[in-house]
């Protein structure tokens, strides 16, 4: 089974990994130059040892098949001989999930992430099936993706404890905000947990968490590294001091959302990534205003402090 690079004992994927955005250019195509760019920005000077790659921030709903393979291997040979690179794989199709899953494989991907199917809604016994067929179809290990805020369904406790059986099933992001739920899996499974869901990413250490799926990994990766650091060599006082410097960070991201969020804001610290795809639209003149003024309330040096007039040109 392939190793990811930046894996340690209890971390099958690392510590601190940024689900990135996507970047296109100013036609709204898929821009790989600047991928590897932000791959490598993001890894060598935000203090991220990991990426997931096609996720949903990374607009995976509005990227084909033949886009998500050509921005995972531009990924990859720009930054995986040092991070870990995990593709997003997971779709409400199972078959398509595996194809996706065989795809990412071959163009060198460390890892996959594996959502709960959407929309259709299926019971835990085809939760079970569904994700099972997708870590038997690679080598690669597997973090299951737990969001029922988006895909309705859960992962159950039982579930999870049977799914942590698989041996390539070795993670849980998740985005379910139970940390009871995920202290019962915890005590009974090997399963590592990275929190997907930034503000409780310090909630979720004291339970056990290994690291952070994060959003805001975009800009702040430094001080979430920094966060897990002191929590870890008990510093708790550090780790809250950091959690609590993020809140207006944390507030701007709920309030417009991952991707717009996030292009937003590397656009604020002068990497421009483009537009979203629609359905998801770009970010109007206010929401480039109140995110301006909770990053400069969060202490972070804006490259491109302007870009509120130059959002709509």
């Amino acid at each position: 089974m392939t190793v990811c690079p930046t894996a340690t004992e209890g971390r099958p994927f690392g510590r601190v990994l940024t689900a990135m955005v996507t970047p296109f250019d100013a036609d709204g195509k898929l821009d790989l130059a600047l991928a590897q760019e932000l791959a490598t920005y993001l890894v060598d000077h935000v203090g991220n040892d990991g990426l997931v790659v096609n996720g949903t921030t990374g607009e995976s709903p509005t990227t084909s098949d033949d886009e998500k393979e050509q921005l995972l291997r531009a990924v990859v040979e720009a930054v995986g001989d040092r991070a870990t690179v995990v593709a997003g794989a997971g779709t409400n199709n199972t078959a398509h999930s595996v194809e996706l899953a065989r795809t990412a494989e071959k163009a060198g991907a460390h890892g996959l992430l594996v959502v709960t199917p959407y929309y259709s809604r299926p019971p835990q016994e085809g939760l079970l099936s569904h994700f099972t067929t997708v870590a038997d179809a690679t080598e690669l290990p597997v973090m299951l993706y737990d969001i029922p805020p988006r895909s309705v369904v859960p992962i159950h406790t039982d579930t999870l404890k049977r799914l942590a059986e698989h041996p390539q099933i070795k993670a849980v992001k998740d985005s379910k905000h139970d940390l009871w739920a995920g202290s019962e899996v915890l005590s009974n499974s090997d399963l590592a947990y990275y929190s997907g869901e930034d503000p409780l990413n310090l909630p979720w250490l004291s339970v056990g968490a290994v690291g952070f799926v994060s959003v805001i990994g975009h800009v702040v990766g430094d001080r979430l590294r920094k966060m897990l650091d002191a929590y870890e060599a008990g510093d708790i006082a550090t780790a809250r001091d950091v959690h609590v410097g993020l809140m207006p960070v944390y507030r701007s991201m709920n309030f417009v959302g991952g991707v717009i969020f996030s292009k937003t804001a590397l656009r604020l610290c002068g990497y421009e990534t483009g537009h979203p795809r629609l359905p998801l639209p770009q970010a109007t003149d206010e929401q480039v205003r109140v995110i301006t003024s909770d990053l400069w309330d969060a202490g972070l040096v804006l490259v491109n402090p302007d870009a509120a007039a130059e959002v709509h040109r």
